[in-house]
């Protein structure tokens, strides 16, 4: 039998009976030679055939296998083309993905290159803006100070006008004396009378440009002095309103301490009072001490001049409790009567003691 594949796949089926192929179904066929053995012609695929015929040769399963093995090899071989492609196609787009990216690169480091040269171009517009700034400012500044010295000149000018005016009476008058004067006393020589008159004048223009300048020395030192007398006077003043009311608070606290000292004298009056009573109730009750302890002394506490206060308070209480029990005994002993009279007896022997 032979399939699609090629004639590789020729399944040989040994049969000792003979076969024969039906074509039809052999219901009514007459079942007569038992040597024969009727195949059928099957439409169905192998692989189905082989699914529901368990009785199927080793052959039959080693040509399903190597069916199935070709067709995925088949599969594999067309998904690996497929796969070439892909990767073709992938590396291509890569290719042209690393063009574009070097591309927007290049352009990005012109962009950047051009912002940098704009950035730059600003800052020295910016600078130069502010330099010819400076400049204008410094040109309108020298054309006020220039505006003011002409004006100053202006004004220096008039008043030398008025001054020359002034003198022109004094200059005709000079013409006039220098016509009427004889020629001797228009001598230049070192003893002329002119001569000595302008030596006069000079000295005395001198003399007075001195004065001038140490008059303004000393109103300028005068200034200077009331400025800084003026000075300490406000720092005296401030000074002593501080002190003022330093002296203020202080004899605020001064009069607050002497009240408190007041109270505390008083409070220790009356606590030395107190005191007082203290020791004298103290030493009333050492002197008790002593006498209870002269009363109730006993040897083994040791002389009673060097016995401290807690051994004589002990001693005491010693004696007492022992006086206690001895009672206790003897009323136990004795009865009640015995008891009460031992109770007053013992005081009147306590008296012979002391």
């Amino acid at each position: 039998m032979e399939r699609e594949g090629g004639p590789k796949y020729l399944l040989q089926v040994e049969n000792r009976k003979e076969n024969v192929f039906v074509t039809q179904l052999g219901e009514h066929r007459e079942e007569g030679d038992e040597g024969v053995h009727y195949i059928p012609i099957i439409h169905e695929a192998p692989s189905k055939i082989l699914q529901h015929h368990g009785n199927t040769l080793q052959k039959t399963l080693l040509l399903r296998k190597e069916v199935e093995h070709d067709q995925v090899t088949a599969e594999l071989i067309a998904k690996r083309q497929e796969f070439k492609k892909q990767m073709e196609m992938l590396a291509k787009r890569s290719a042209e993905f690393a063009l574009k990216e070097e591309a927007s690169r290049v352009r990005a480091l012109k962009f950047d290159r051009y912002l940098k040269e704009c950035e730059q171009k600003k800052e020295r517009a910016v600078k130069k803006y502010h330099n010819e700034q400076k400049l204008n400012q410094a040109k309108k500044n020298e054309i006020y100070k220039l505006k003011e010295e002409l004006k100053e000149l202006r004004i220096r000018q008039q008043k030398l006008q008025g001054k020359v005016a002034k003198c022109k009476v004094y200059e005709d008058f000079l013409l006039k004396l220098i016509e009427a004067l004889p020629a001797h006393y228009l001598e230049c020589g070192e003893e002329s009378l002119i001569r000595a008159l302008i030596k006069r004048h000079e000295t005395l223009v001198t003399a007075n440009q001195n004065l001038t300048k140490n008059l303004s020395t000393l109103l300028h030192n005068l200034e200077t002095n009331q400025h800084e007398f003026g000075t300490l006077k406000e720092k005296h003043d401030t000074a002593k309103v501080m002190l003022i009311s330093k002296l203020s608070e202080l004899q605020s606290k001064c009069s607050a301490l002497q009240g408190k000292n007041t109270q505390l004298e008083q409070y220790i009056s009356h606590k030395k009072g107190h005191f007082r009573n203290q020791k004298e109730e103290l030493g009333g009750m050492l002197l008790a001490i002593s006498d209870l302890a002269e009363q109730c002394y006993m040897w083994h506490y040791g002389p009673l001049k060097e016995m401290p206060l807690l051994s004589k308070l002990d001693m005491i209480q010693e004696f007492i409790l022992e006086k206690q029990n001895i009672r206790q005994q003897t009323m136990q002993l004795d009865g009640p009567k015995t008891s009460s009279c031992s109770l007053k007896e013992r005081p009147n022997k306590n008296k012979k003691r002391s």
